[in-house]
């Protein structure tokens, strides 16, 4: 078996990135604390055409050197807003018909591979902060919240390895 090469890999130019149709999702980050753990959002949402990031509250924003350093330039191609209040982002688009799904150890949450979504449904996934989570007013409006299932001694995941979990899943339930 041999490495396949980057340019062998057929990706899309930046240019193309921008025109080409996006998946039915879209990510904010409530108070997300760490420039690193942002930049690999933003790289996560490239490799799988998240619709948009929505940066709240303390959440930086780029141009950051910080954020780049893991971002690798999708900062340039993903599409991305700031928003000073989460809430006030959900509230509004849940108004747009956008489902709003909170990723968090909640009373009642279901575990994600539990999680069938709906065709044809805009979703906005919430991660919160790396110490606090998803503020319990966001929680309070999401219309489904979903855990991923954890069996070690630790109580959570880093931020940036649960939306990769996050979006790898839904990316392909809607796929299919």
């Amino acid at each position: 078996m041999r490495k396949t090469a980057n340019h062998e890999l057929d990706r899309l130019e930046p240019e193309a990135y921008k025109k080409a149709e996006k998946s039915r999702l879209l990510i904010i980050l409530d108070d997300v604390r760490s420039l690193n753990n942002i930049g690999s959002v933003f790289r996560t949402s490239d490799a799988f055409l998240i619709n948009k990031i929505f940066l709240c509250g303390i959440t930086a924003q780029p141009p950051h050197r910080d954020i780049q350093k893991t971002a690798l330039g999708s900062t340039e191609t993903v599409a991305w807003e700031y928003h000073s209040d989460a809430l006030t982002l959900v509230k509004q688009l849940k108004e747009e018909g956008v489902k709003i799904v909170g990723i968090e150890q909640a009373e009642g949450a279901r575990w994600l591979n539990d999680f069938e979504p709906k065709p044809k449904t805009t979703y906005a996934v919430v991660f919160g902060n790396e110490v606090k989570g998803v503020s319990q007013s966001v929680i309070d409006h999401c219309d489904d919240v979903l855990e991923i299932p954890q069996f070690g001694t630790k109580h959570s995941l880093n931020i940036a390895v649960s939306v990769g979990i996050v979006v790898w899943d839904l990316f392909n339930k809607l796929k299919a």
